[in-house]
């Protein structure tokens, strides 16, 4: 094999590999500038990549799959800003108890069920798909990936320029100044958490119908975790975060497609490759940018 062709082949398993986790880390931006630290973004993936693969073997419709899979990030998403907002519990224990739910949850669901495997189709855009070296990787995939081209600008759009992204960051940055003003601080929080989870359910459900066909414990495997990973390597950015999403995805593809090509590496470093370079990601980058101000911290009025 050429070295344009492993190239090639390694491009286009880190395409594949980073979209499921920018499809979340769309969402996952949207839920940070509004103060959310979204842990619970590992138990929306997984979910959805479960009951998008229970509901294709139903339906017989991957498509349909995909649809469960966005409406059970949008249950999560709903559940965890109700329990942090409305019950005034911890948002970072809300996060961590839906995550051991949903993994123990599927964990027995996968050894009950039998389901049959069913996957999106491919698009191929003619020409396109052509081009040296990227034409395969970007323009032959599963369809729901070429969404990103619209859903990346669109959340842009919403945060930054729209009235409601402005006060989504007003209330990320400095919720009673925000409250002042009559912005409805934990209603905007949970509107973020129910993009975040929207977005993550279609994460998890492309991850499962689209790249695999099939669903096993724990699919995700901490995706999630390099989610929360992506955006902080952003800088909370939503470019610089799809630019982490891509080194995820790539450090995750080497560790599949290097074997394949016959080169030997310790396959325990490769495993944890993504992860250590998600951990090193945050103790350079978590110090240098400025988070939003309120994130992580819930709002009670009257508190200052």
């Amino acid at each position: 094999m050429s070295v344009l062709d492993s190239t090639t082949t390694i491009l286009a398993s880190g395409v594949r590999l980073t979209v499921p986790l920018a499809f979340a880390a769309c969402g996952e931006y949207v839920a940070e500038r509004a103060g959310t630290m979204n842990i619970s973004v590992e138990a929306m993936m997984l979910g959805a990549a479960f009951t998008s693969i229970a509901t294709a073997s139903a339906t017989g419709s991957a498509t349909a799959g995909l649809v469960a899979g966005v409406v059970t990030g949008l249950v999560l998403g709903f559940t965890h800003g109700n329990l942090s907002h409305r019950a005034q519990i911890n948002t970072f224990v809300v996060g961590l108890v839906l995550n051991a739910l949903v993994l123990g949850l599927t964990s027995y669901l996968i050894t009950t069920n039998e389901f049959v495997s069913h996957q999106v189709e491919v698009l191929s855009i003619p020409l396109l798909q052509d081009i040296p070296l990227l034409g395969k990787p970007l323009f032959s995939e599963r369809w729901p990936a070429f969404l990103l081209f619209a859903l990346v600008p669109l959340t842009w759009w919403l945060v930054e320029r729209s009235r409601w992204g402005l006060e989504l960051r007003a209330v990320g940055e400095n919720p009673q100044a925000a409250d002042v003003t009559g912005i409805k601080v934990n209603m905007r929080r949970r509107q973020a958490l129910l993009w975040a989870g929207a977005l993550a359910g279609l994460g998890g459900a492309y991850l499962a119908v689209g790249e695999v066909g099939s669903f096993n414990q724990n699919m995700t495997a901490g995706r999630g975790y390099l989610v929360i990973a992506a955006v902080i390597f952003g800088a909370w950015r939503l470019g610089r975060t799809m630019l982490g999403c891509l080194v995820f995805g790539l450090s995750d593809a080497m560790r599949l497609a290097l074997p394949a090509l016959g080169v030997t590496l310790n396959a325990q470093l490769l495993v944890a490759a993504p992860y250590l370079l998600a951990l090193l990601a945050m103790l350079l980058f978590a110090t240098q940018h400025r988070e939003p101000g309120a994130l992580g911290r819930p709002f009670e009025r009257g508190s200052t």
